[in-house]
């Protein structure tokens, strides 16, 4: 997810619609180095507090996103583009009801979770599951991003 985020912003367009800036260098994570091809993406994802890695320094750019860590990341670019301070209050479990797999979702996600799904941005799998467990297929970010940008005003 991160890698097409990049792509999107690496985009004159996409830097100056979220007013973002690559960041290059050296990163807080212990497994990305400087000269790593996805170095950009991970410290401007990680400058504009989108990510924020593993608890033992590493941000293990190799591992597959789940559509829960996706909709964490999702949750945190709402706060930058605006999107999240649309939405009406309510309790994550509400917005979670329909959902049967709803109590399955980590404790540290719960709020992100339930914003981008209350924004539209994101849908379950099927009208009763979110399938928070799985990974998130490129199709799948590319429609957030596509969401997330026309939902936000920016497109």
């Amino acid at each position: 997810m991160l890698i097409i985020l990049k792509r999107l912003l690496s985009q004159i367009e996409g830097v100056r619609l979220l007013g973002l800036k690559l960041e290059n260098g050296v990163t807080s994570f212990t497994d990305v180095k400087t000269a790593d091809w996805y170095n950009s993406a991970i410290n401007t994802a990680y400058a504009y507090h989108l990510i924020e890695g593993f608890e033992d320094g590493t941000f293990r750019p190799m591992d597959k996103v789940t559509r829960e860590q996706a909709m964490v990341i999702l949750s945190k670019a709402m706060k930058i583009t605006g999107l999240k301070a649309k939405l009406p209050v309510q309790l994550a479990d509400e917005a979670l009801l329909p959902f049967r797999d709803a109590a399955e979702v980590s404790v540290w996600a719960q709020t992100s979770v339930a914003d981008s799904v209350q924004a539209g941005v994101v849908s379950g799998r099927s009208t009763t599951e979110l399938a928070l467990k799985d990974c998130m297929t490129r199709a799948e970010v590319a429609t957030i991003i596509q969401r997330l940008l026309q939902y936000s005003g920016l497109i």
